[in-house]
């Protein structure tokens, strides 16, 4: 096994491509006729690990001009099945043909006795998980020889056996199998309201340095829960949060999701860029109300102001 150190210090290495887009079909034939001013794309690994055909062809076109990650939806590094070494050996070849920035997939696991439910399901947060888990995450990094990075989940619910707090649970992961992590600013927001945790406290406790990158999306609220669909605009209180969690982390890639009801290019590309104004607010003074106007914090702490004024606990 490859020392974990050896890992982590890969993980503080990669790069910030800066503001992304998920590569959605929808959009292939724009993107190749017009080459929008994007600075990065993430896929879906599994949408192109089994494809020999124009999604593949599509893939390579963008992979020689943008900087491209690759995103897992299959992995389920937290079931109790065998790995998957065949999922893993294509996940491999894809990697090296299409040479992503980075690997991502989920805390979670995704089905058991070799049937895929196609769902990102949560697992239980205990020591006899962890100690599971990063013995998988070990054996996963060995065989593709890189770091892998693991995104927090959406959750609607939390196991009586967990014993251990879902941001203590990922930064355990990172210091015993030294991988990165993909801060969902949107899941935390969904996973709070569900399970009744703060937020900003959940952001404030992760280990930031290992934050490699960061997802927001729209959610749909159905008054007693809300539902991570990836259908809509990010609300103002996931900006909120997004504006800190950017600053904690002394900035990472952040991409925007969009995968039901995905709008028009420029569209699209449009709401991700409104995280420039939120980035851009960091130290001025200058926070984003909901409705898009600008008000001024006489503050000398904009984390402070956002933490204690600002942002919904």
């Amino acid at each position: 096994m490859k020392d974990k150190e050896a890992y982590s210090n890969a993980v503080k290495c990669l790069p910030n491509p800066g503001l992304g887009l998920g590569l959605r079909s929808k959009h292939f034939n724009y993107i190749i006729e017009h080459e929008p001013a994007v600075d990065w794309f993430e896929v879906i690994s599994e949408n192109f690990m089994d494809s020999g055909g124009r999604p593949r062809h599509v893939l390579r076109q963008v992979a020689e001009k943008y900087p491209v990650v690759m995103h897992g939806v299959s992995l389920s590094i937290g079931s109790t099945d065998p790995l998957n070494l065949e999922y893993l050996s294509k996940l491999k070849m894809l990697a090296a043909e299409v040479k992503p920035l980075w690997i991502s997939d989920h805390l979670c696991w995704t089905g058991v006795n070799s049937l895929n439910t196609h769902d990102l399901l949560p697992v239980v947060l205990n020591e006899e998980s962890l100690k599971h888990i990063c013995s998988r995450i070990n054996q996963v990094q060995d065989f593709l020889e890189r770091p892998v990075v693991f995104e927090n989940p959406s959750t609607y619910l939390t196991f009586k056996q967990s014993t251990i707090a879902e941001w203590d649970f990922l930064r355990y992961m990172t210091e015993e199998t030294g991988c990165g992590l993909l801060l969902d600013v949107n899941n935390v927001y969904v996973s709070g309201f569900n399970n009744d945790f703060d937020p900003v406290h959940y952001i404030n406790q992760l280990p930031h340095d290992s934050i490699v990158q960061m997802h927001i999306a729209g959610h749909q609220h159905c008054g007693d829960y809300i539902i991570d669909t990836h259908d809509r605009k990010v609300v103002n209180d996931v900006w909120k949060l997004f504006t800190l969690a950017w600053q904690l982390t002394g900035s990472v890639a952040t991409l925007l999701e969009w995968d039901s009801n995905i709008p028009e290019f420029e569209e699209y590309h449009a709401e991700l860029l409104k995280a420039k104004q939120f980035m851009s607010s960091i130290g001025s003074g200058e926070y984003i109300t909901e409705h898009g106007e600008q008000f001024e914090a006489a503050v000398s702490n904009p984390v402070d102001f956002l933490v204690n004024n600002v942002l919904i606990n």
